[in-house]
């Protein structure tokens, strides 16, 4: 007899996820931007990097993140590995909307945080689900995932 999990599909423990997210800007920095980034398509999501304000430190900090486009904007879903708790990118912006993004193309662009909220969260979180088919199951894992929204300042 097979019993069925609710607690959503399996996640690598949170010492592997954070390894691999060292792992990751490690690969970025040692081919001096080269590798680690990517555009986003309509068949999948980019990875971009982040650039915002500590909240506490004042000190510029970087997060390698996946996006989406939508329009001019950029979409980022705040899931911290699908851990609890907002990822400190999330919480900085919440302190100081304003921001950088470098891109695959070697662009950078000036951007403003927001939340999406009600029928445009919605309207996001579908496309995020049009790559990942458990992405709602994933989601059970934390109280919250926010979209945010970076708009060209």
């Amino acid at each position: 007899m097979t019993t069925k999990s609710t607690s959503g599909p399996r996640v690598p423990p949170r010492w592997f996820v954070r390894s691999a997210w060292i792992a990751h800007r490690a690969l970025y920095s040692g081919s001096g931007g080269r590798v680690g980034l990517r555009p986003a398509t309509p068949e999948r999501w980019g990875m971009l990097r982040l650039h915002t304000v500590g909240r506490r430190s004042g000190q510029e900090r970087r997060a390698i993140l996946a996006y989406l486009e939508d329009g001019r904007d950029l979409v980022l879903m705040a899931m911290n590995g699908w851990s609890a708790g907002t990822p400190g990118w999330c919480a900085n912006l919440q302190a100081n909307p304003e921001a950088t993004v470098e891109l695959a193309d070697g662009t950078t662009r000036l951007v403003a945080a927001r939340v999406a909220e009600g029928a445009d969260r919605d309207r996001l979180w579908a496309r995020w689900a049009g790559f990942d088919k458990d992405l709602d199951a994933y989601a059970t894992r934390r109280s919250e995932t926010p979209n945010i929204v970076l708009s060209p300042r």
